[in-house]
Order: C-alpha cells, then structure tokens, then sequence
C-alpha cells in the first residue's frame, strides 16, 4: 500500500494555500525549437525560499500538534529542505536544528541560519546525518521532519504535480511526459501520485545525475539500489545514496524509467535557464531541463513539463559556469 493516497495531496494544497507559492508554467520559443516539442518548466525556483522543498516541509511542520511543537523540529539536508524547514518552523513558532554537510553551498547554510534554525555540519563522507538528527531529536524531544521519506513530506511536494495539470488544463492541454529531477524520490513519488490520478496516460520519468542513478538502476532490479559515491557530482542537491522506503514503491508503480545527464549537461542547462529564460537555477534544479536538452527521453512533438526545482546555488559556481 502507497505511503500517501490523492486525498493526502488535497489536505498538503489546503494547508499550504496562502503560504506557499504556486509558481508558473514557463515557455520558451527557443526551447520548443530545441527539444522539438512544446514544453513548460514548472519554476519552483520562485518558490518560498527557492525551492520545492518548502511545500512539503510546510505540510509536515503543520501537522505536529500545537502541544509538542515547543521542543521544535530536526532535518538533515544540504540545503534546500534545511531551509524549507527553518522557514516553516519560523511560520509556525517552533525551534528547529538543521544537520549539513559541511561542503553545502554557502548561501544555502547562511540562510538556513539567517532564518534561525540552529546549524550543525557533518562529513557528508564519513558520517551518518541521519544517525546525528536522531539523537538530537532523541535528546530535545524534537520531531524529524526527514528531506523525502515522509508521508506528509512527500503530499506536499505532491501539490507540484497538481498545479501542473491544472494549469496545464487552463490552457485545454494534458501532459504527455513529465521529467522530474529525483534524489531520495520525495518530489517524484508526489508528483507522479498527482499526475496519474488526474492524467493517467501521462509517462514520467526521473532524471538523476550520472554516477548517482540510484534511482534508476532500482527500476532496472526492482529493488532499492545504492550509490558507490556519496560525493562527487555538481548536483549537490541530489546525492542521495538510495531511494526512500517510502517513496521507491510509489515511483515503481507509477514511474518506472529514469534518465540521466553529465555535469557537463547540467552546467549546458544553468547557462540556457539564465541566458534565455533569465532565471536562476541551481545545478540539481536544472537536471531535467539538462536531460531533455540533450534528448533525452525523446518527446518530439508532445507536451513536455520539466520542474525547474530548485535556485539556491552557489554565487562563485554559478559565475563559473555561466562565464563558461
């Protein structure tokens, strides 16, 4: 049985409405011309705190009773949900502490403690961070609100995929695929889950890193495969080592086939995002994009959607590649 059902994402575009932001569907002449088919970037880069993270983080947060949120809430994450967190923790009144590789970007740990969560850093090589957020949330009676491996985490990045078929609906359109950058699988799983249920001919795909396709190589065994590097890809948003308990079966079922794109590609797409669409998107939020720019899958001549999930990227990263 899925760990979310429709109806969770229903009670997640509740709660965040009016807090989160439902962010546009994006087209460009240019990108259609490219890709060879009509295709909308989902720009959760406008997000609350620049990124998708926030939606889900936001849902779990406002499900804890008002009489345990006094000892707060603990994440571990690179960045994105660390913000996502601290932002909604901040929103709610409650105290959160938010475990970070030490290499995350630096505009990413500034802010998650601009935002007033305490920051504690770890080796994202030789330690275990979930093993850390559990006996600090063992010591302080605190909630873990983990990155992807959430009911209520994975229902509110779920509300993605709703506003995409909606939106797409407006415009007297269904689409035909949907490429959805994937770590642990938290976005993927809560996309797919709103997608199929309102457009059910819809193919999707997950599109990961090259070397870090864990993803990927599980839809092949059919088990839960894992990464042989936990560093090592310009995508720091994505390097999850295995899919969630939670979220693999979701994505199984409903998803099924993945692609992958190189650094290489990823830079070619944070340049494109910047130079024609003028958007600033952080290397992990361009994987999709990356992946049809370099054809693949092949959607020729269908309705494309690729979430843009995330902007939060490094300033010296960013003006390397784009003066590259």
């Amino acid at each position: 049985m899925d760990a979310i059902t429709p109806v969770d994402i229903e009670a997640a575009a509740s709660r965040i409405a009016g807090v989160a932001v439902r962010t546009p569907l994006i087209r460009s002449p240019l990108l259609d011309e490219r890709v060879g088919a009509r295709v909308y970037l989902k720009a959760e880069t406008l997000q609350r705190m620049g990124s998708f993270k926030f939606r889900g983080a936001y849902n779990r947060c406002s499900t804890i009773p008002s009489a345990d949120r006094a000892a707060g809430v603990v994440a571990y994450s690179s960045g994105n949900h660390a913000q996502g967190v601290a932002a909604a923790a901040k929103l709610l009144g409650m105290p959160a502490v938010i475990v970070m590789p030490a290499d995350a970007p630096r505009p990413k740990r500034e802010r998650t403690a601009a935002l007033g969560a305490e920051v504690v850093l770890y080796d994202r090589d030789t330690e275990d961070r979930a093993a850390i957020a559990k006996e600090i949330a063992d010591t302080r009676g605190a909630v873990i609100v983990p990155p992807f491996d959430d009911p209520m985490v994975i229902a509110g990045q779920g509300t993605v995929g709703r506003e995409i078929v909606e939106d797409l609906s407006a415009l007297g359109l269904r689409p035909d695929v949907v490429v959805v950058g994937c770590s642990g699988g938290g976005l993927a799983a809560g996309i797919s889950m709103a997608i199929k249920t309102a457009a059910p001919g819809t193919d999707l795909y997950t599109a990961e890193p090259e070397g870090f396709d864990d993803m990927a190589r599980s839809f092949a065994s059919g088990h839960r495969e894992r990464n042989a590097r936990l560093s090592g890809t310009i995508c720091d948003a994505l390097m999850s080592n295995t899919p969630g308990e939670l979220t693999f079966p979701i994505t199984q079922r409903l998803i099924g086939k993945g692609v992958t794109a190189s650094d290489r590609e990823v830079e070619e797409a944070v340049a494109f995002a910047w130079r024609e669409l003028k958007l600033v998107v952080e290397p992990g939020g361009a994987i999709g994009l990356a992946a049809l720019l370099a054809g693949r899958p092949d959607v020729k001549g269908k309705v494309v959607v690729a979430i843009l999930s995330g902007g939060n990227v490094d300033p010296d990263l960013f003006s390397r590649i784009i003066a590259a």
